[in-house]
């Protein structure tokens, strides 16, 4: 509900001859009034002001009419909002409040409390947490987001068609104000290592299209809704086909302009977070928000050296199983390259990951107490994606559109059979796709909770869930094992290059020839690892930091409970409140511990 400001009384003397009694001043809304309409008036302004994401990520179609305003003013705009917010969020006194609205608060002061702090670190320029001062990668960007918008959309009737329409009509603008940014960036230093961006222009081309129907952002028109007259389909085609024409492709040929004459030529060679105009500073605020802990660059680097050499020697183990002669460096180039590991037919990909799941499916009541209803799929990634990585695009909160798991079959030959496990599991069940889905159903939580994102939680729930393939009945193939712990290992080396490449001056391809060595992955895989990493920084090291503090937190319940510890109820307590800073889900699984024994001693 929303918070009415409170109407002030004026205070009358009772006993004043000839003048009534004033009524009682209204007393002043209570803390658990306040934190409520403070939840639901954020979570309401993040959708209007970021439609894109209320479309793509929470399902919400209100605002499918609009792209995100990507102004100068309104970055600025939304700094500002961000510390109005956190205002307000401190002056609530938490202890009036009930234990899980103490939760949320914490929660939301957390995340505006971080964003503020990298929001500060930019200076003046208009770039934020969430307005990227890069916001055009080869791994994100408008080029890559409208078609996926496309495809996330609702298109059940004529006015859906018409938002459509609507929000392409605003891409000139939208990508006007994007160069604006990068301009501004290129104009103060802000500039992003070059292999982050050289491949840009060419998933441009996709976008250049001399024929608007072969736009991905026609996709929609392909599918009309059965109930559609004909009528409205001619008159909608030809409107998809204007806007195209004369908004959409001449917006993004101009964007691929600037990016060859100036942003391409512009990018340095490499560059690490802490040489930013911020300085260190920058680099140390990016962990703390996808960490969320306070740890340290040299503490990260150690904890991963440390973390590389207990899986190391688990990998030569794995090696031994399969009776291969030879060294781990071998056999690794060994199963990277021959041709029984890879498939040569995209559908025999896409069918050998669905049995996956069926069987991933088919486990899961022996490990949760509780599973969400949302279901999920499989799918090819969009060819423009190029070798993007697997992922995992949520599905609508209202039910209205499944979660995908989305495999790429791009270039079968530089996707590995023995991975295949280990990505489903992550990606989908029991990691993204299970937690993601089952917070969205989370109806005592507010709003924001339910979409609350925290990197070290999100990844280090989906890893952790990677390590539940041996309770699940998978890895019994040696290869797959390997596959499994040469993941484990990636995550664990994301810890020492990470740090590396942003803290202690390592180059791209000591990074890279380190990662090869170690991990088991293929060395175009480990490419694109490490220059995702550059892209990023900090957002790789969650992982490994949150999967370690899950299996601690899953060790110390077991430790307390002893013989009677329920492991389905332990992973319930884990997904039930959300995402959450890893503090915060420490204290949450403590309190559970308590619980957990006052019932047992009940039964």
């Amino acid at each position: 509900m929303r918070l009415r400001a409170a109407v002030i009384a004026l205070f009358m003397l009772a006993f004043a001859p000839a003048v009534p009694a004033a009524e009682p001043a209204p007393a002043a809304p209570s803390a658990g009034v306040q934190a409520a309409a403070l939840f639901d008036e954020y979570w309401q302004w993040v959708l209007r002001e970021y439609p894109d994401a209320a479309t793509l990520f929470f399902g919400d179609h209100r605002h499918d009419d609009r792209l995100r305003d990507e102004s100068a003013a309104a970055v600025r705009a939304r700094s500002a909002a961000f510390a109005q917010f956190a205002d307000r969020a401190a002056r609530i006194d938490a202890t009036q409040l009930t234990p899980q609205e103490r939760v949320s608060l914490r929660v939301l002061r957390f995340g505006l409390g971080h964003a503020l702090e990298i929001d500060r670190l930019h200076g003046a320029l208009p770039f934020g947490v969430f307005d990227s001062w890069a916001p055009v990668t080869q791994m994100n960007g408008i080029h890559l987001d409208l078609p996926q918008l496309g495809q996330a959309a609702r298109f059940r009737s004529v006015a859906d068609y018409e938002m459509w329409l609507r929000r392409l009509d605003a891409v000139p603008a939208s990508v006007a104000n994007l160069i604006a940014r990068m301009q501004a960036a290129h104009d103060a230093g802000w500039m992003p290592s070059r292999v982050a961006v050289v491949r840009v222009p060419q998933q441009l081309d996709a976008q250049v299209v001399a024929d608007p129907r072969k736009s991905p952002e026609f996709e929609p028109f392909n599918r009309f809704a059965a109930d559609i007259a004909p009528a409205d389909r001619e008159r909608l085609v030809r409107a998809a086909e204007r806007v195209i024409v004369d908004k959409v492709v001449p917006a993004f040929r101009s964007l691929k302009v600037f990016y060859e004459a100036t942003y391409l030529p512009g990018a340095v060679e490499q560059r690490a977070a802490s040489s930013l105009p911020a300085g260190p500073a920058y680099y140390q605020a990016w962990l703390d928000w996808n960490t969320t802990t306070d740890m340290t660059p040299q503490q990260i680097h150690d904890l991963g050296l440390a973390e590389v050499a207990r899986i190391g020697a688990q990998m030569d183990a794995a090696v031994a199983a399969t009776g291969y002669k030879g060294t781990r460096s071998e056999f690794q180039k060994f199963i990277s390259t021959d041709p029984q590991f890879f498939f040569t037919r995209a559908d025999d990909m896409l069918a050998a990951y669905r049995d996956i799941a069926k069987r991933a499916d088919a486990a899961l009541p022996a490990l949760f107490a509780e599973l969400p209803r949302q279901t999920y799929g499989v799918r090819a990634m969009r060819p423009e994606e190029g070798n993007n990585a697997e992922h995992y695009l949520p599905g609508a909160a209202d039910g209205s559109r499944p979660g995908w798991f989305e495999a790429n079959t791009n270039d079968l030959r530089t996707r590995t059979k023995w991975t295949m496990e280990t990505l489903l599991l992550h990606e989908a069940v029991p990691g993204h796709h299970l937690q993601g889905a089952r917070a969205q159903e989370l109806k005592n939580l507010p709003a924001f909770r339910r979409h609350a994102w925290f990197t070290a939680y999100g990844e280090g729930w989906a890893l952790y869930a990677e390590s539940l393939g041996d309770e699940m009945g998978f890895y019994k193939d040696p290869y797959q094992k390997f596959g499994n712990l040469s993941f484990e290992m990636l995550r664990a080396c994301r810890l020492v290059v990470d740090t590396g490449l942003h803290a202690f001056g390592w180059t791209r391809q000591r990074a890279i020839d380190y990662m090869v060595n170690n991990s088991g992955l293929t060395r175009e895989d480990v490419t694109a690892e490490v220059d995702r990493y550059l892209v990023w920084p900090g957002q790789a090291t969650a992982y490994k930091i949150g999967e370690l503090k899950i299996k601690a937190l899953r060790a110390k319940a077991k430790a307390a409970l002893g013989e009677r510890f329920d492991v389905r109820r332990f992973h319930n307590a884990l997904i039930d409140n959300g995402a959450l800073p890893l503090a915060v889900l420490e204290q949450q699984i403590d309190e559970w511990i308590d619980l957990e024994k006052a019932r047992l001693l009940t039964h």
